[in-house]
């Protein structure tokens, strides 16, 4: 993982991976036997930072609501890698208590990774409350953190109405203007989730004609896809006909 203070100092692909992405999905059917709860609750204490890490990384395969308290306080912990242990932790086990210790770390951490397990925990927990902090990192922070930020903020449909108008803003303008593809292409895909809790009002509308600028106009082939299967994926007419126009003219 690296420690430096400056992660935008990274290539791009090499900045929107971390090692603890690749984790497993949590299934009935999986074939290790999960940890032994009892004991990585007590490992979460530990003096030894690799003993703590390893128990928070534990909880990203336990649902175990005991371990919430533990990974809140974590969260400062003075080793990167059990910090973001905890971010992903709790993402595995999201709890409103945690929204408020998670805006506050996202706020004062200096490492990139962290922020990133941070956004994706925030997004996880589902609560209005964590609305303004990432559509900020999706303005401001570096572009791994903008990247899990862009696809946290679907998770407001889960919210609440008020929650995905608030939403639409920050991904349209990261839409347009934000110079990472992947980016863009996450916020084309969250404002096609969103647009499916929205009832045909200029919010919608405004949405709809981003994402048809964004497939019309952006010059990376992945956005205009993305930008596309949301257009498919709402069904919205005017999105609909435009497509069949540009295929029918050979566009691609």
């Amino acid at each position: 993982m690296y420690d430096e203070d400056d992660l935008s100092l990274l290539d791009v692909e090499t900045e929107l991976e971390s090692p603890l992405d690749h984790m497993e999905p949590v299934t009935a059917e999986t074939e290790t036997p999960k940890p032994n709860p009892e004991q990585m609750l007590a490992l979460l204490e530990h003096q030894d930072p690799q003993q703590r890490m390893l128990a928070a990384r534990a909880f990203c395969d336990i649902q175990d609501a005991r371990a919430i308290p533990h990974l809140i306080r974590l969260l400062t912990d003075t080793c990167p890698l059990v910090r973001v242990s905890a971010a992903y932790g709790i993402g595995r086990n999201p709890s409103l208590d945690a929204v408020e210790p998670l805006i506050a770390q996202l706020n004062r951490d200096w490492n990139g990774y962290v922020r990133k397990g941070v956004v994706w925990a925030l997004g996880n927990c589902r609560d209005r409350r964590s609305l303004a902090p990432l559509a900020d990192a999706l303005k401001t922070d570096i572009s791994a953190v903008r990247l899990w930020a862009a696809t946290a903020l679907a998770q407001m449909a889960e919210v609440g109405y008020e929650a995905v108008v608030g939403a639409i803003p920050p991904l349209i303008s990261a839409l347009v203007q934000d110079p990472v593809a992947p980016v863009r292409s996450n916020c084309a895909w969250t404002i096609g989730q969103l647009c499916r809790e929205l009832p045909s009002n200029v919010v919608y509308a405004t949405a709809i004609d981003a994402l048809i600028q964004a497939f019309a106009e952006d010059q990376d082939l992945g956005v205009r896809e993305d930008a596309k299967a949301s257009l498919l994926g709402v069904g919205d007419p005017r999105g609909l006909q435009l497509i069949e126009t540009l295929e029918q003219e050979g566009w691609f």
